[in-house]
C-alpha cells in the first residue's frame, strides 16, 4: 500500500505511518564498509580504471535516442566530460555534432565495477533548464547479452527534470513495471534548489528493499510488495553505475529557446559501501 508523502524541511512524513522518512526511524543495519569510490581528485579524463564512455546516439545498438527520444550525441571529449578542480563535470552543449544538435556525456562502470546490494551515494550539483535530464543510476549486468532491459533491472537513484529545480525522482524498473509504469516516488525541497548547492543522493539496497535518500532524509522504500505479481529482479544480478546528462527525451521534453547552454552537472564524489 502506498501512502501520501509530505516533505517538511529536512524530513518527510508518510500517512498512514507504515514507514518513516528520518533515518532515525530505520532499524536496518546500515552499510558502512567502503568498497569502491571515485573522489575525482586528478584533473583530466575520468579515471579509466573506474569509468568507460557511452558514445553516440544509441542508433548503433538499435536504440536510437537511447530508447527515450533523447536528442544529444554522447562524446568522450573534455568539452563534455572532464575532471577539474576536484569535480567531475558532465556538460551538455548546443552544437551541431555528427548529425545531432546537442552533445553531452555518459560514463559508466560496466565491466570495471558491479555489485549486488549496498549503499550507493554521490554528491551532486545539478544543472537547470527546460529539456535537461541528468541522472545517477544503476543497470543490471548482462554479460552474455541474452537478457535485455527491463529484465536486467534498473534503479534510478536520482533523476531530475531540468525545468523543476526543486524536485528529484527515485524509481525502479523491471518486467511489468518499466518506463512510464516504473515504481517511483518524488522528493520535493521545501526551500532551496538542486541547481544551487550540492546534495547527496543515495540508495541503500538489500534483498527485499531499496531505500531512497536525499542527504540524511529517507523519502521512500520500495519492496517486492510494491510490484505486485511482477518479478523482483534485484537479488540475482550485479549492477553497475551510470552518470549522464541527457538533452530532451520523453521524460522532460525538448529544450526551448530559453534553455541556457552549456549546462553542467558537477559530481564531487561517488562511493559504494557494503555491510
Amino acid at each position: 500500500m502506498k501512502t501520501t508523502l509530505f516533505i517538511i524541511g529536512a524530513f518527510c512524513i508518510a500517512a498512514p505511518l507504515f514507514w518513516g522518512c528520518s533515518d532515525q526511524n530505520e532499524p536496518k543495519d546500515r552499510f558502512t564498509n567502503l568498497i569502491w569510490q571515485d573522489e575525482f581528485d586528478v584533473d583530466g579524463a575520468p579515471n579509466p580504471e573506474n569509468w568507460i564512455f557511452d558514445i553516440g546516439t544509441g542508433a548503433d545498438r538499435g536504440i536510437p535516442g537511447w530508447g527515450n527520444n533523447e536528442l544529444q550525441y554522447y562524446t568522450d571529449r573534455p568539452e563534455n566530460v572532464k575532471v577539474e578542480g576536484g569535480m567531475l563535470h558532465i556538460t551538455a552543449k548546443r552544437e551541431d555534432f555528427e548529425g545531432s544538435a546537442f552533445t553531452s556525456g555518459r560514463i559508466l562502470t560496466r565491466g570495471l565495477f558491479d555489485t549486488t546490494f549496498g549503499r550507493f551515494e554521490a554528491s551532486i550539483k545539478l544543472p537547470f533548464g527546460q529539456g535537461i535530464w541528468p541522472a545517477f543510476w544503476l543497470l543490471g549486468e548482462d554479460a552474455d547479452g541474452t537478457i535485455i532491459w527491463p529484465q536486467i533491472g534498473e534503479i534510478d537513484i536520482m533523476e531530475y527534470v531540468g525545468q523543476e529545480p526543486r524536485v528529484i525522482h527515485g524509481s525502479v524498473h523491471g518486467p511489468g513495471y518499466s518506463a512510464g509504469n516504473a515504481v517511483t516516488q518524488t522528493y520535493r525541497l521545501s526551500s532551496g534548489r538542486f541547481d544551487t548547492d550540492f546534495y547527496v543522493f543515495a540508495i541503500e539496497w538489500g534483498p527485499d528493499y531499496i531505500d531512497f535518500f536525499v542527504n540524511d532524509t529517507l523519502y521512500n522504500t520500495i519492496t517486492p510488495a510494491d510490484i505486485g505479481d511482477n518479478e523482483w529482479v534485484f537479488n540475482d544480478n550485479t549492477f553497475y553505475i551510470l552518470l549522464n546528462v541527457a538533452v530532451g527525451g520523453t521524460f522532460v521534453g525538448p529544450p526551448n529557446q530559453n534553455t541556457p547552454f552549456p549546462q553542467t552537472m558537477l559530481v564531487d564524489y561517488v562511493r559504494v559501501y557494503s555491510k
